[in-house]
């Protein structure tokens, strides 16, 4: 395979990232573009991190950093809203057992290992800039940039997230649609006694965890139904938040106790898609949540974006060829792993938003996540 080969990455999220240096490593040369000047690098609270996404993160050579940053355990507990423990459950260990079952870390954390690793890389980086147009050709793409320049590339991939416009861009007309519930967010404080995950299913939401993040933190998160969010102002989040989150005891009254702040606080809907029949239009395609995305109720979404980005440079670094056949294979291989955990990811929701209480959500959960044993 010819070394001058050139791809333009949009988007710096995990799965941009990823790819990235991926394909950096293989010899390839690489322009990435990220629409915000500062790379997303402070935003969010907390990731929880699954083995599957460990085994990827360590093909970056970045998995030391994220273990000596992040909280590794191998464990979930089911609870009782007054903070009883009802249940736990060891968490598979998806990655394989030279690794942990689950890492959480602080998600400002993560994206800036990634983006170290993507500067180490030497691939091109342009922050502040979104392509602008798409001419496509039977040889490779024309981009147009939104500072007025043109590149020339052999493959766009698409990593833009969840409301992509390179996806309506190439024609791709899934959108990511409601669920019906939201999730509410905060980093804080981690209580000594919080060494893995802990659910509650019942109390005035309809899920409220924590997950720890290091030695020092947590990130907390209770799960309503949606609001139209204009309804709810910012600066009334943390005791929107504190509002439910008070109702549950044992370790949530530390917790609590810290939501104060609603710049810290988060509000997001719980969304779904998932681009059924092919993922890319000739010489674009798309990865991560532009081409599919969940509910986090199985902790998959930064997961199934790593893979994505892993499987597509394997298959791309290995191939002599990039054409249709080799992109409707790269979709092939990830549509029968992507599809489960996203279906599963919703049911999870929607028993909670039915009331069913019986659900078998511990036996769901370890059904789904057996099947990601498997490499991707």
């Amino acid at each position: 395979m010819s070394k001058a080969r050139t791809v333009l990455v949009i988007g710096g999220g995990a799965a941009g990232n990823a790819v990235t240096v991926l394909l950096r490593r293989a010899g390839l040369a690489v322009d990435l573009i990220e629409a915000k000047d500062d790379w997303n690098a402070t935003a969010g609270s907390g990731i929880t991190l699954q083995g599957n996404a460990l085994r990827v993160l360590r093909e970056l050579d970045v998995w030391e950093r994220v273990e000596a940053s992040g909280f590794g355990f191998g464990s979930v507990g089911i609870t009782a809203p007054d903070g009883t423990v009802l249940h736990v459950q060891n968490d598979l260990r998806t990655g394989g057992d030279d690794l942990p079952a689950t890492v959480g870390m602080q998600r400002p954390q993560l994206q800036g290992i990634l983006i170290d690793a993507v500067r180490a890389s030497g691939a091109g980086i342009r922050l502040g800039t979104r392509a602008e147009t798409l001419d496509e050709d039977g040889d490779g793409v024309t981009v147009r940039f939104t500072d007025g320049t043109e590149g020339r590339y052999d493959l766009v991939i698409a990593a833009d997230g969840l409301s992509s416009t390179t996806r309506a861009a190439i024609g791709v007309n899934a959108k990511p649609e409601p669920t019906g519930m939201a999730i509410w967010r905060v980093a804080a404080p981690r209580p000594t006694g919080v060494t893995r995950t802990d659910l509650a299913y019942g109390g005035p939401a309809y899920i409220a965890g924590y997950c720890p993040t290091s030695d020092t933190t947590l990130y907390a998160y209770v799960v309503e139904a949606n609001r139209d969010r204009a309804s709810i102002p910012p600066e009334t989040y943390a005791e929107e938040m504190r509002r439910p989150a008070s109702a549950y005891g044992g370790h949530w009254t530390e917790i609590t106790a810290h939501i104060t702040d609603p710049a810290t606080v988060n509000y997001t809907w719980f969304d779904r898609m998932l681009v059924e029949g092919s993922w890319h239009r000739g010489r674009v395609v798309l990865i991560g949540d532009a081409a599919h995305c969940c509910p986090p109720t199985l902790a998959q979404g930064a997961a199934l974006s790593l893979e994505d980005a892993w499987v597509l440079a394997r298959m791309l670094t290995a191939a002599d060829t990039w054409d249709d056949a080799l992109l409707q294979a790269y979709y092939e291989r990830r549509i029968t792993r992507v599809r489960p955990v996203v279906e599963a990811s919703v049911q999870i929701g929607q028993w909670q938003l039915d009331g069913v209480r019986d659900a078998d959500v511990p036996g769901l959960m370890a059904r789904t996540m057996t099947m990601l044993r498997e490499l991707p």
